[in-house]
């Protein structure tokens, strides 16, 4: 039976997917990543969705919502904030303005166009939670994601992420078209929003309902085989000739980090409490095993050259690994 927490988490997930049709994937893998407490990079072709799915995360979890059009003549200060001059009863002082970073969720649409400086500021913000202005460090809020989105195609003008910035994506979602009958689906709820008698003001959770369901969460019981399962898959990445049968260590250039470890351990659990579990299986571990890493691998040019991508990789890496 569902703890009130879960079942209130799994009503957040309902209310989305009513208006994110045939993402079901994007919509769950969203709310594992916030109960991971990680940030999550969506990339897909325009018109999937993306934007929209993290708006109405924002809107079902009553949280403030920052958006920043990542663009190459974007400023650090853009994003964190910066100090300006004011007067108050004819006192001149230097008071800091917050940016967009200051808030719960904070979408940054296109990534990939910003430049190397602004991505700095976004990296202290998504790993230590605070920015610095001036030499002076600001906390974000305690409910806290960077909800980032890039474009596979046109990469004219582009700065491809640097892998440090990558691994701090707890998760990476691939975003594909609906099929037939979820596009008809689109069709009609688009035509039914249109409609200003058919509004409404949907589902609204406290956000103290992610923080409680965080605490369960780390209440799980992790068996040691499990803890052994998610080091194994993680050492494929790092160690592929220990399967001289298989073809990872043509494929594999680079592994993933230690926070690949991390990020499996938290997403399985997550995705076991979500289940209404009271411990952890290896079947959770495999259900979140491509969106942790397939950001977090280097492939090597035979592997490019042969047209193999990360999640082609990471099946092979399922195939060659056993539970203990």
């Amino acid at each position: 039976m569902l703890s009130e927490t879960q079942a209130q988490v799994k009503l957040l997930i309902d209310e989305m997917g009513k208006s994110i049709i045939g993402q079901d994937y994007v919509v769950q893998t969203l709310v594992i990543a916030l109960l991971s407490n990680g940030n999550v990079l969506l990339e897909g072709l325009p018109g999937t969705a993306k934007t929209r799915s993290i708006k109405a995360l924002g809107k079902c979890l009553n949280a403030s919502l920052g958006r920043v059009q990542f663009t190459p003549d974007l400023l650090p200060s853009d994003v964190t904030g910066t100090e300006v001059y004011s007067e108050i009863e004819g006192k001149q002082q230097l008071n800091f303005q917050q940016g967009p970073l200051f808030n719960n969720l904070v979408l940054a649409d296109e990534i990939n166009r910003a430049p190397a400086k602004v991505q700095s500021a976004l990296l202290e913000a998504m790993e230590e939670r605070q920015v610095t202005v001036a030499g002076k460090t600001y906390k974000l809020p305690e409910l806290f994601m960077v909800l980032a989105t890039q474009n596979p195609i046109e990469q004219e003008g582009t700065y491809p992420l640097p892998e440090a910035q990558m691994d701090r994506f707890i998760m990476k979602i691939n975003v594909d078209y609906p099929d037939d009958e979820a596009e008809a689906k689109i069709i009609r709820l688009m035509r039914k929003e249109e409609d200003s008698r058919s509004k409404s003001q949907g589902l609204s959770l406290d956000q103290k309902i992610i923080f409680d369901a965080r605490k369960e969460i780390v209440a799980l019981e992790v068996a040691e085989t499990i803890d052994q399962y998610m080091v194994a898959l993680t050492m494929a990445t790092r160690d592929p000739q220990r399967y001289a049968k298989s073809p990872l260590a043509s494929w594999i250039h680079v592994g993933s980090s230690p926070r690949a470890s991390i990020s499996l351990d938290r997403c399985a659990r997550a995705k076991a409490w979500l289940a209404g579990k009271t411990f952890v299986d290896p079947d959770d571990v495999r259900s979140v095993l491509h969106s942790v890493l397939r950001h977090r691998l280097i492939l090597t040019y035979d592997a490019i050259a042969e047209g193999i991508g990360s999640d082609e990789v990471i099946d092979e890496i399922l195939k060659q690994v056993a539970v203990a």
